[in-house]
């Protein structure tokens, strides 16, 4: 606005345009944006729903990691953190956690689960992160992102990732998620419940960061400490 006029010619910075194609997805940009968490308030409303990763398990690859000594205590971010498992993890094998989601309702059932353990959970848009980490953390974010929001993803890890740093990823396969190519899903205008990758998709995308490990996640059966299901990817990389 420039004194009370509306300017039909409204692209002028990258942000700008990021904000234009996030507008091509909705309502499915309610999945993922920080001003519309509601679809996923919703989602987490009823705690009893046979939901896997409601179950209150770390990832197995995660532990995995830790178990191994390939991630020392340190300060960690967990992206899009959910009822928190995850994050909770983290705290008790000595990490200083932070942890972010776009649902108020799962901040909520987190900071219920992680009671006394000193982590600093907040709702809102995990781009607008402004700390640095030895660890940044995401189980299930990323493949529910359009395209242009690698960028915004990409240039989280750049800031707030420390020199010598870990980012770990699980996502879907392409078994699991759509394998419409990027350009098909804005003739779409939909991510068809969420983007599928091939191994090569997430070395390209990441590939300012040096690869440690990439594989499927393993199966665990229920009774396991651990969650784990095959049609996620499991990755880790280190930064520099």
């Amino acid at each position: 606005m420039i004194l009370g006029v509306w300017l039909e010619r409204n692209i002028r910075t990258v942000d700008d345009v990021l904000a234009l194609l996030d507008g091509l997805f909705a309502p499915e940009a309610d999945r993922w944006t920080a001003q519309a968490g509601d679809w996923w308030d919703s989602f987490y409303a009823d705690r009893s729903r046979e939901v896997p990763f409601f179950v209150a398990k770390p990832d197995e690859n995660l532990a995995g990691y830790v178990e191994r000594g390939l991630l020392p205590p340190g300060q960690a971010l967990d992206v899009g953190c959910g009822p928190g498992r995850n994050a909770i993890f983290l705290a008790r094998n000595g990490f200083d956690v932070d942890a972010v989601d776009v649902s108020a309702t799962a901040i909520a059932w987190a900071a219920e689960r992680a009671d006394g353990l000193g982590i600093r959970f907040r709702h809102g848009d995990a781009f607008a992160t402004t700390g640095t980490y030895d660890l940044i953390y995401d189980s299930g974010c990323f493949h529910h992102l359009p395209p242009h929001r690698r960028i915004s993803y990409l240039a989280l890890l750049d800031r707030a990732l420390k020199p010598g740093g870990h980012f770990a990823l699980t996502c879907f396969t392409a078994e699991e998620g759509t394998t419409t190519p990027d350009a098909g899903l804005y003739r779409q205008a939909s991510l068809s419940g969420g983007v599928g990758y091939r191994p090569d998709d997430l070395r390209w995308i990441f590939q300012d960061l040096t690869e440690v490990e990439l594989r499927r996640m393993t199966d665990e059966p229920g009774e396991s400490p651990l969650f784990g299901r095959s049609f996620l990817w499991t990755a880790l990389f280190r930064k520099g």
